[in-house]
């Protein structure tokens, strides 16, 4: 038997749980926490809601409400969540607890006491407009390293690099918008450079990591480590532990790993035993597996292993099985820019199996996935129900309708044994995947012995045996069972409640909780009275909300305007000369709205491949986009200034065929405000859900409609496309 510490990443408060944060770190630790309990392992899983994070004060200012009261309302939605999906934590607590403030406090002042930490002077950057020193997670910027338009002021979402907000290109407040100005403010700093000579070795002695993890951490070490300030000018948090300090907090990303200890001493306490942590955090035989998503690899593999190393006495991580990105629509799930599929909206609608089936098969464990309604439908319905539901009931069924007890396991045949044999290595192979925390692998192993059943089933034909030879056919369906009670054993780290079910079905003793990876060896009970079984899966339908890829059919570029003549056969309208990488030729009837030398100033947004259009004589080759509300017209723009030719794809790839006239007015594309958490984009007579956020503020954005969701108008680089006047919210923009 082994001891395992399985930690969590910490979700920010700030919304719902959403299918990054499940696919990232929660289900695959759950599933591993699962596993190493079914096969005798002492376990504990800990984590808890990350309640101090900026996120969270950036909402709270937004909503003029506490931060607290924003924290504790989406902790109370997220721990209800994953009570639903199944996910077994010892302990699901949070940072906004008095022990956690005491056992961050401990923890600063040993490094403190141990030179680890130095204080000192440092630019901040300061909001004159909100006066306030701005957290780095309230600035954005352009990243420096892969020029990332809403790089944030601690990390980069894009490139993954480790960021201070002064590195920042364009740095603007989030609050507001406005452009900070750097002053001076006095903070402390975890001297990293302290541990550098450490931190190579345990990297290097870390081959079980996954190579992304360990390539990464390396080549963070090489370029050699910043000291990083560990304070900051905020009110909401734990209390820095030192006179003079006293309205400053501990930086969130210090504290928060420091979560894993404070829940494991939680945890002790509430168990009535207080010391038991220690088992897991200071005696050497223990491991610890830290769960998260990549963008969370160098606080994990550096940042927090150099606390422990600088605290001493504490284990280190022995493996941090960190995941890839699972994208939507081409972009990273993400609450603060409005990507997100929220878990307990899927719990309204699907059965928690089968949201952590899919989210298993499409595990980013080596490479980004992507998230796409068209796909959950389809291997739900394809490989859960067709393959593996399917094998379990017309097993189920058979012996029910024909027997109506479990059937003798008479003298086995060759193909009977070799059944057998496939049980043993599919156990064998589950079992090392789920060790080496491969977890797609080991699904589709189950998956697999699933189809094997399904071929066995047919192979055997019971329905040509049951009235010929019935004994024959009881020990074939036996056989059947048996596989039946190994899907049920080897998935439930998987899907639990319908593993669960299997058991109940097969007249099993017990739960398959209390029985463990041992199930497997249990005899099924010959005789045993069997009920009508229920089937565990139904096939599913999905709407996404609107496909944004009609919109594909569309390409739009960056045209600069220059020059305009007016028609020489329509007085209304206006000949003009766009330059969109090429120059082209277009007819407007912009004449009542603007002058010529008004238009020579504009930069537009243009569609490229509509048909080519005679009108009044002269062939025009392409067509502006325009808002149009009453009698009030808006040229569409981008926000900053772009190249001619520049694409705006909004992250789909751009038509290449020409599109008619009668194809483009079926799109429906409107301008709208955009606020609120999740983002909302306001139309005037109804609001539709942004699949990416934008800044709000009253600033009215182009977006694409689709049913109850709006994808607003973007270059590559993020701009967003505007409009030259004001326009009110819902005009259509054609």
């Amino acid at each position: 038997m082994s001891r395992m510490l399985v930690c969590v990443a910490w979700p920010y408060a700030n919304g719902p749980i959403h299918v990054g944060h499940v696919t990232g770190s929660i289900l695959p630790a759950d599933i591993f926490a699962r596993f190493n309990r079914m096969i005798g392992n002492e376990t504990i899983m800990v984590s808890g809601s990350d309640m101090h994070g900026a996120p969270i004060t950036v909402l709270a200012d937004k909503e003029k409400v506490s931060a607290e009261a924003i924290a504790n309302k989406y902790h109370t939605i997220n721990s209800k969540a994953i009570l639903e999906m199944g996910f077994q934590y010892d302990l699901y607590t949070s940072t906004h607890t008095r022990n956690h403030e005491v056992v961050s406090q401990d923890f600063f002042m040993k490094l403190l006491e141990k030179g680890h930490l130095e204080k000192k002077s440092t630019p901040q950057f300061y909001c004159d407009s909100c006066k306030r020193f701005l957290p780095d997670r309230y600035v954005e910027g352009k990243c420096p390293h892969c020029a990332y338009e809403r790089a944030r002021g601690d990390q980069c979402d894009s490139c993954g690099k480790d960021l201070n907000a002064s590195e920042l290109i364009d740095a603007r407040c989030q609050l507001c918008g406005a452009t900070p100005e750097l002053k001076q403010t006095e903070h402390y700093f975890l001297q990293l450079s302290h541990f550098t000579d450490e931190l190579i070795a345990y990297a290097q002695k870390s081959p079980h990591w996954r190579p992304h993890v360990r390539a990464f951490t390396i080549n963070v070490l090489k370029e050699g480590l910043v000291d990083r300030p560990i304070t900051r000018d905020i009110s909401w948090g734990v209390p820095v532990p030192v006179k003079g300090f006293d309205d400053k907090r501990i930086y969130v990303w210090f504290e928060a790993v420091i979560g894993y200890l404070s829940a494991s001493t939680e945890w002790a306490k509430l168990e009535n035993r207080p010391d038991e942590w220690k088992k897991y955090w200071m005696d050497e035989s223990s491991k610890s597996y830290y769960f998260l998503g990549k963008d969370n690899i160098v606080f994990h593999t550096i940042i927090w292993p150099a606390m422990l190393i600088g605290y001493g006495g504490l284990n280190l991580p022995y493996d941090v099985p960190a995941n890839q990105y699972m994208t939507f629509e081409g972009q990273k799930f993400s609450k603060s820019m409005g990507v997100s599929i929220d878990i307990p909206d899927m719990l309204a609608k699907f059965r928690p199996d089968v949201i952590r089936f899919y989210l298993t098969a499409n595990m980013p464990e080596m490479k980004d996935s992507e998230f796409s309604w068209e796909d959950f439908a389809s291997r739900v319905n394809n490989e859960l129900v067709a393959t593996y539901g399917n094998f379990l009931h017309r097993a189920l069924s058979f012996v029910w309708k024909n027997y109506g007890e479990i059937p003798v396991k008479g003298q086995l045949d060759e193909r009977d044994k070799a059944a057998l044999e496939r049980i043993a290595k599919a156990e064998k192979e589950v079992r090392g995947a789920l060790s080496a925390c491969e977890f797609k692998r080991s699904l589709k192993e189950v998956m697999d012995l699933a189809q094997f059943g399904n071929q066995y089933f047919d192979s055997v034909a019971p329905w040509s045996l049951v009235g010929t030879d019935k004994a024959k056919c009881g020990t074939a369906l036996h056989v059947s069972l048996l596989i039946s009670k190994a899907l049920a054993v080897l998935a439930f780290p998987f899907m639990p409640f319908s593993s669960e079910s299997i058991w109940s079905q097969l007249k099993m003793e017990g739960t398959l909780e209390q029985a463990g990876w041992k199930g497997l060896e249990m005899p099924l009970k010959e005789g045993a009275k069997l009920e009508k079984p229920a089937p565990q899966f139904a096939k599913i339908e999905v709407k996404s909300g609107g496909d944004f890829q009609q919109f594909s059919a569309l390409n739009l570029k960056i045209g600069k305007v220059v020059d305009v003549q007016p028609h020489p056969n329509a007085d209304k309208l206006y000949l003009m000369k766009v330059d969109i990488g090429k120059q082209i030729t277009m007819v407007s009837g912009l004449k009542e709205f603007y002058t010529a030398e008004q238009l020579k100033t504009k930069t537009l947004v243009i569609v490229t491949n509509l048909e080519p259009a005679t009108i009044r004589g002269v062939k025009s080759e392409g067509m502006l986009l325009a808002a149009e509300e009453g009698h009030k017209l808006a040229l569409l723009t981008p926000e900053k200034d772009l190249p001619t030719g520049t694409q705006v794809s909004s992250g789909m790839e751009p038509g290449q065929k020409q599109l008619s006239f009668k194809e483009f007015q079926k799109l429906e594309i409107r301008a709208g405000t955009v606020s609120g958490d999740p983002a909302m984009l306001d139309l005037g007579s109804r609001k539709v859900r942004c699949i990416i956020d934008q800044p709000s503020g009253g600033k009215k954005y182009a977006a694409f409609v689709a049913g109850d969701k709006a994808l607003v108008l973007h270059a590559a680089d993020k701009t967003k496309i505007v409009f030259d006047s004001d326009i009110p919210v819902g005009a259509k923009i054609r």
